[in-house]
Order: structure tokens, then sequence, then C-alpha cells
């Protein structure tokens, strides 16, 4: 269906049409309250004739909470590949034959010229990722030093993402200055077991247990498009909500040759931007993130997810490449959105107040 209406569309003859289902949502969120699961699968399942009303109230519930402004994150793969692990998604698990650099812990001097460039592309917050079950004494020492470093010669902000993680553990990452922890549930307890079976869905919430045990702000999202239902895509999201993560990373499958998952093909545009509006719904005060794949499948679409969505990555991602950061700088300030720094302020002034989705909505109706 064409995401613009013509004049001979009637609204009232489909109720999941209604603008005020989607206000209703928003009222919802804003005062504290959780949607119900029947109101939740809705946004789901409603006709791409939706998508603009949906996105005006969910940038409502955005707005609220975060204003116009955009965090951006710099990821670095600082250890690739090697893993015991067999994560049907992942390029760098034991089941892949994908054709991906491979390279133990990179040495303290390139994570921080990465830390360098993070800085230079105008990111916040610099995520450093290895890959493995759970880094070993040896690993896990020299993360510790590099992110001392780093946090006592830059401004930004440090997440870390090293797998399954210990009491000590993340009590010694607390000790080093870490800002946030990232350790995805990536889908529901129902549908974990089909993505991985040599660790459970229980294991990576005792992870993200620990993290606030050691009152670290925890990072916890998802992967969609592994073939979950839409009932998997709301159990994760209220998993996430009860959790009490911080901030969520949604990232959409991208099918990588050499995986399991290499012919899993079911989002569209559309559909991505209706996940990222029920993000905003059940988590209305995080903060939301468009991460791996939103290049591959929001495409042009891209900057309609910010009025849902409040922070991106900037630069590649784990094993493959991202979009430019000039064109994200862009799309941003295209869409009258500001950076946010480290600290949270805005980076500059906005060339324009944020309105396209309401306009947009309206067009629709019109």
């Amino acid at each position: 269906m064409p995401l613009l209406i013509g004049s001979d569309f009637d609204p009232d003859s489909n109720p999941a049409l209604d603008t005020n289902l989607w206000q209703d949502l928003a009222t919802i969120a804003l005062g504290g309250d959780i949607p119900s699961r029947e109101q939740a699968l809705r946004v789901l399942t409603a006709p791409d004739e939706a998508i603009l009303d949906q996105l005006a109230a969910a940038y409502r519930v955005r707005r609220h909470y975060w204003g116009n402004r955009v965090r951006l994150h710099y990821l670095l793969n600082a250890q690739s590949g090697l893993c015991p692990e067999d994560c049907h998604y992942c390029s760098q698990s034991k089941i892949s034959t994908a054709g991906i650099e491979k390279y133990p812990l990179l040495a303290k001097e390139k994570i921080l010229a990465a830390a360098e460039r993070a800085q230079a592309l105008k990111a916040g917050t610099f995520c450093l990722v290895i890959s493995g079950r759970s880094p070993n004494e040896g690993t896990f020492n020299r993360v510790l030093d590099a992110i001392e470093t780093i946090k006592t010669t830059t401004d930004l902000k440090v997440c870390a993402c090293l797998g399954l993680l210990s009491a000590e553990q993340t009590q010694q990452l607390a000790a080093a200055g870490v800002d946030r922890v990232n350790h995805n549930l990536n889908t529901s307890a129902n549908y974990h077991d089909q993505i991985c079976t040599t660790h459970t869905y229980g294991d990576r919430q005792e992870t993200l247990e620990q993290i606030q045990a050691a009152k670290i702000s925890t990072c916890s999202g998802g992967i969609l498009g592994m073939g979950e239902s839409n009932e998997d895509v709301v159990d994760m999201a209220l998993s996430l909500r009860s959790l009490g993560v911080t901030s969520v990373p949604i990232n959409f499958l991208i099918p990588i040759p050499g995986t399991p998952m290499a012919e899993q093909s079911t989002l569209t545009p559309r559909h991505c931007l209706r996940i990222l509006a029920l993000f905003r719904f059940l988590l209305p005060s995080q903060e939301i993130r468009m991460a791996g794949g939103r290049e591959v499948h929001l495409r042009w679409l891209q900057p309609l997810g910010l009025y849902a969505a409040n922070s991106i990555f900037v630069g590649d991602y784990l094993t493959t490449a991202g979009q430019g950061a000039e064109q994200d700088w862009q799309m941003i300030a295209d869409a009258g959105f500001v950076l946010e720094t480290a600290d949270g302020s805005p980076l500059g002034e906005p060339p324009l107040t944020p309105s396209l989705a309401p306009s947009m909505a309206t067009m629709a109706r019109g």
C-alpha cells in the first residue's frame, strides 16, 4: 500500500486508522502506564496508512522526554570472531562461515585511536565490544585499562559489551568508570532457543541483573526480523521495561551470507517504523536507538525513524558497514533535530523545530 493516501480513502472504514487510537497510546505512555497487550499488537498489525499517525503519536512521547536531540554512539569491534557461541544471526559465531576478519583484542593504542575517531564523528558514547562468551582474565584486565585511560583523557561516555559477566567483573567495570554495559536480550524468552543453544535467556537476564547490582546503567535491546512473531516483539519490549533498562538498541537483522539466517528476510521499511513506534509507547523515557540494519531495512525512510528513536550509531557496525557520518549529520539536520553532547545538552541550534511527523500525518488524513 502507498504511504500517502488518495482523496478517495475513508479512514472511518478501518478503526485501526483512527488517529485517536495512537494518541491514546501516547497519553497512556506519558501517564506512566503500560498499554495493553492488545493495543501493543495493534501497533504492529496496523496497515501502512496508519504509519504517519503512529509516528506523530510516538513523537509526542519522544519529544516530552528527549526534545529534538539525537545521541550519537560509536561502535568499536575490539575483538572479532573466535566466539564459541552458536548465535544463528551472528557472523562471529562458531557456526558461521562468513568471510569476516578475525582477531584478538586490539592493542590499547588502537582502542584509544578509535575513541579519538568517535569524538571526531561527534559521538557522545564510545561502545567497546568484544566477541566471545565471557572475557578471560587477561583480556578483561586490558579492557579495564583501556576504559580507565579513555575516561581520563576524553569526555566520552563508555559503554562496554563484553558478553556474560560475573558480579566481580561488573564491580570492576564500575570502579574503572564505565558508564554503561550492554547485554542484549535479543528476542523474547519464548523465541530464544530458536536463535541460540549455547547459552540461555536466563543467562542474559542474570548478566543484566549483575550490571544493575553494580549500579551501572544498563543497555539492552534486540534484533528484529529473525522470524519471531509479533507476540515475541511485544514480549521482548515488556521484558526490557520490567528489567528497567535505560538504553535500548533496536537492531534489524542483516542476513549475512555464511550464517544460518542468511536467507531470512521478513522486514519492510514500514514495519521497522511500526516497531520503533511500539518501543516508544512501551519504553517512553528510555533512550531508543536505531542500531544495526537501519540503512539496509529503513533505507530512504530512516529520517522518519527519528520521530520515535532518539539515538543512532555513527560509523560502522561490528562486521558490516554503516552510512557515512556526514550523511547521518545531514539527515539529522534536515529533519530538524540537533546532535546531543556527551553531557546531554544540544550541540548547536536546530535549523527548524521538528514538525514533520504531525504535518505528514495531517497530509495523510487530508
